[in-house]
């Protein structure tokens, strides 16, 4: 569907009633809605929805005007848990990347591969973080997770799956350990709550009663959280 010359992606989930919609990340506007609610009936409420949907998209372009495109040279800064660390090209390194002395040292060698080995990096050390965090947090709840993993992710965070196994974008890395707390608690209230209902606000809410400020923190500095 299109409104206004914006694509609208509709997606037809199990829910009753409601209606959902929202930006994702990378500005496409998405619909869910439930599987026996008619064509018409969709396309009635998300035009009625139009202003809603319009000042959403004018957020996330205001949020997006910071959005970092780095460069693997000398001096470029890339984040780790909440802090920038600059970039030095070496040679023979052990390694082909690593972070010594306050600074991410990347081997000339691997310049061509370097995203490559950044998001190894990530994947790596955010996997160990997340492990670490959640020996903590998991201490809240009833239910564990299955299994963690940390990956490439399109539009999200993170991710529950009705296997219980929790996925993490490997961007989480970059985040603070405060807000990647909240990343972490957010899809554990999934165990038992796996929509986004009042029950399950409510729970997070009880859980991590500060979770709206690390909300905002990821909504206003994700844009910069990439490569």
């Amino acid at each position: 569907m299109k409104l206004e010359g914006i694509d609208i992606l509709i997606k037809r989930t199990d829910r009753e009633k409601t209606l959902s919609i929202f930006i994702e990340r990378d500005g496409t506007v998405k619909v869910l809605a439930p599987k026996k609610a008619t064509k018409e009936k969709i396309e009635s409420i998300i035009i009625s929805k139009q202003a809603s949907i319009f000042s959403k998209l004018a957020k996330w372009k205001e949020l997006n005007y910071g959005l970092v495109k780095r460069k693997f040279v000398n001096g470029q800064s890339f984040l780790y848990l909440g802090r920038n660390y600059r970039l030095n090209i070496t040679k023979n390194q052990e390694e082909p990347l690593k972070i010594r002395r306050g600074m991410f040292c990347l081997d000339r060698m691997y310049l061509k591969e370097a995203e490559k080995h950044f998001k190894n990096f990530y994947k790596a050390k955010g996997l160990e973080k997340i492990e670490e965090r959640l020996k903590l947090i998991e201490t809240k709840f009833n239910k564990r997770p299955t299994s963690i993993k940390v990956l490439e992710l399109k539009n999200r965070w993170a991710s529950w799956t009705p296997n219980n196994t929790l996925n993490f974008h490997w961007k989480c890395a970059m985040a603070p350990v405060s807000v990647l707390d909240y990343i972490i608690t957010h899809e554990m209230v999934h165990l038992k709550y796996p929509n986004h209902s009042k029950e399950f606000w409510n729970e997070l809410d009880k859980k991590m009663p500060n979770y709206r400020e690390q909300e905002e923190w990821l909504k206003r500095n994700g844009v910069k959280m990439g490569l």
